[in-house]
C-alpha cells in the first residue's frame, strides 16, 4: 500500500485537534470571566457582537428545554462520534491530509463542547452574528466554528474527482 501513512495513519493532525481545543477552553473562560450573561459588546455595528450565553442543547439550541437528560445524551454522542474520528485519522493515507484536517477540526470543536457539557452542564456561548436588530443567528463559540469548518471540508472531500489511476479505499 504505497499511499499508507503508516502504522498510525494521521493521528499527527491531532495536534490541529489539541490546539482547538485549547482555543475554545480558553476563550470561553474569557469570555465567562469578562461578561455577564447575555450583555453584548459590540464589535462591528449591526452584525457582530460578543455576548455570554448557556445552551443546555444541541446546536441551536435544539432539545435546550428538555429536562436535564439531554446533557447525557449529547455526551454520549460526542464520546462516540470523536472514537470514530480518531480511528478514521488512523486509518488515513499519507496523501489524505485535507481529509486528516477535516477531521482533526471536527474532533477538537467536539471536544470542546463536551467538556462544557460534562463539567459545566451547558455549552458557553459568545459570538453574535446578527442583523440590525431584526435577525439574530443563534451565539455559537470557537468549537462551533472548528465543526462547521472541517464539516464543510468534509462535504467538499466527498464531491472532490479522485485523480485517476488512485486506488479507491474502503
Amino acid at each position: 500500500m504505497p499511499n499508507a501513512a503508516g502504522r498510525f495513519g494521521r493521528l499527527g493532525w491531532l495536534w490541529l485537534s489539541l490546539l482547538v481545543l485549547v482555543i475554545d477552553q480558553a476563550s470561553k473562560y474569557y469570555f465567562e470571566n469578562a461578561l455577564t450573561m447575555y450583555q453584548q459588546i459590540v464589535i462591528i455595528p449591526d452584525y457582530f457582537s460578543w455576548t455570554l450565553a448557556y445552551n443546555t442543547g444541541a446546536a441551536f439550541s435544539f432539545l435546550a428545554d428538555s429536562s436535564g437528560w439531554q446533557r447525557w445524551l449529547f455526551a454520549l454522542i460526542a464520546i462516540v462520534v470523536s472514537a470514530v474520528l480518531v480511528v478514521w485519522l488512523k486509518r488515513l493515507g499519507r496523501n489524505e491530509t485535507w481529509l486528516a484536517v477535516a477531521l482533526a477540526l471536527v474532533l477538537g470543536g467536539a471536544l470542546g463542547n463536551l467538556y462544557d457539557r460534562i463539567a459545566l452542564g451547558h455549552v458557553i456561548d459568545f459570538i453574535l452574528v446578527h442583523w440590525q436588530n431584526r435577525w439574530y443567528f443563534p451565539a455559537f463559540n470557537f468549537a462551533d466554528s472548528a465543526i462547521s469548518v472541517g464539516a464543510v471540508m468534509l462535504a467538499l472531500d466527498m464531491f472532490k474527482s479522485k485523480k485517476t489511476g488512485e486506488a479507491v479505499h474502503d
